[in-house]
């Protein structure tokens, strides 16, 4: 990583607009010096302030601004914020760049929330799917995601943060094609093809006069340190877990599109697969492209090969693969996104939330990420095909936390590879597929040296 620099000092008071949080809130802040709630908002905090580095270890940045500290402040039942030793790159001529200092107290605003609301086991009910899908939507409205008036498309734009030049220049293009048709984006808000759609959709919507593009990030703990969000984000959310992550892409989007990616884009390929595939969905429509430049033909081809083998053909009929055309993504998407606003509004669905959609338990509940969950997962072709699609989601998630995420990283580094079993002809299929993510350097930013966080048992 780059060598760093901080300030010795900085006092953050938040806009009106973002000083929502409650009195209880503010006191339990004030009181909080360790912790788990406060290690973890300085952990999202440090990852906000230091967003551009060409870093996906979260350690690293934790390491090198060690001595960055908060404490907070009661003024006016309001909060205020005292920085020691924050990131140089977050401020401007001594004062805290905007975009950094919405994302500051957006992670403040989730974090306090989530925690609190967690401790409530009244409040939410984690145990049936509606109840999870109850929660998702009051989480997200929590965060003012959900506004009034004419309902404009967003588009769901899923990829790699480790990806090549031509592949970023070409997710650009894509967003910059929505952009001109007025569509708004939502990533998982880091770099790479979760940064490229919207900066081009930025500029699209800068020409067509479009002053309220949205450019939606929604993230997780586990993950925000390794993939800070990206400045042009201007609504960042902060869910509980990856599955109310996942769960709430699908809910707030209209349509989906699958850029060049490594495990975490496989894992959110087998998600919506696996979602898809419930009979209740048939009917469904959920427009869903796989997308890159040409020169990533070949991986698409490793990626259908992987669904048609392992899945089956009704899998890779819920998608369409377009390569090396950015106006025609575009242009089929707006198509799809405004049949999806008619089904909506012909079904009495919101425009804002696809209630209707129906998502199994085994796809809500959290996976706890260990080296023996991952040993116990059931890999096998004899599975019913959607029970299949959840366990290796399950498994593409382990390998995201042993690639980014610093438990995992530790649990790598302290018990060994994560090892996972499965039939044979299965463990061949995933071994040609993650090999060629390792060669393809889909792993790890910046082409750095990866060693595999898993074993496939032979």
């Amino acid at each position: 990583m780059n060598k760093t620099r901080s300030i010795p000092h900085a006092t953050i008071v938040p806009d009106s607009t973002l000083a929502i949080l409650s009195q209880a809130e503010v006191n339990d802040l004030c009181m909080a010096r360790t912790g788990r709630v406060y290690s973890l908002f300085r952990r999202c905090a440090l990852a906000v302030m230091t967003s551009g580095i060409e870093s996906d270890d979260a350690r690293e940045v934790l390491e090198a601004y060690a001595n960055f500290e908060i404490s907070f402040e009661q003024v006016d039942r309001g909060i205020r914020l005292h920085l020691v030793n924050p990131p140089a790159q977050a401020f401007v001529d001594g004062e805290m760049i905007r975009g950094v200092k919405q994302h500051l107290f957006a992670v403040l605003r989730d974090i306090t929330y989530l925690s609190r609301e967690l401790e409530r086991p009244s409040r939410f009910n984690w145990e049936t799917p509606a109840g999870i899908t109850d929660s998702v939507f009051h989480i997200l409205r929590h965060t003012g995601l959900f506004r009034a008036g004419p309902p404009r498309s967003v588009v769901v734009c899923w990829g790699g943060h480790s990806i090549g030049r031509s592949e970023y220049d070409y997710c650009k293009e894509v967003g910059y094609q929505l952009g001109l048709r007025a569509l708004d984006i939502c990533t998982g808000c880091g770099p790479g093809a979760m940064k490229g759609p919207m900066k081009g959709a930025a500029i699209a919507h800068a020409k067509q006069r479009v002053s309220d593009g949205r450019y939606i990030g929604i993230t997780e703990p586990g993950i925000i340190a390794a993939e800070a969000p990206n400045p042009i984000v201007n609504d960042l959310v902060i869910m509980p877990d990856i599955e109310k992550r996942l769960e709430a892409f699908v809910r707030v989007g209209h349509g989906i599109i699958i850029f060049p990616g490594g495990v975490g884009t496989a894992e959110e390929l087998l998600y919506i697969l696996g979602v898809l595939s419930h009979p209740d969905n048939a009917e469904i429509p959920v427009p869903l492209i796989l997308t890159g430049p040409t020169d990533s033909a070949d991986y698409f081809k490793h990626i259908d090969r992987f669904v048609r083998t392992v899945l089956g053909e009704a899998f890779a009929n819920r998608y369409e693969i377009i390569v090396g055309d950015p106006a025609r993504v575009a242009m089929k998407m707006r198509e799809s996104t405004e049949a999806v606003q008619h089904f909506r509004d012909g079904h009495d669905d919101a425009a804002y939330f696809n209630w209707s959609l129906r998502i199994d338990s085994a796809f809500q509940q959290p996976f706890v990420v260990t080296h023996e969950a991952m040993a116990n997962l059931i890999l096998d072709r004899a599975l019913p095909p959607h029970e299949l699609a959840c366990n290796l989601r399950r498994a593409f998630s382990g390998l995201v936390c042993g690639n980014v995420k610093e438990e995992g990283v530790r649990a790598v580094e302290r018990l060994g590879p994560f090892e996972l079993h499965a039939e044979r002809a299965l463990t061949d299929q995933l071994d040609i597929l993650l090999r060629r993510f390792v060669t393809d350097g889909r792993m790890r930013l910046g082409g750095r040296e990866y060693a595999p966080c898993y074993r496939l048992a032979k």
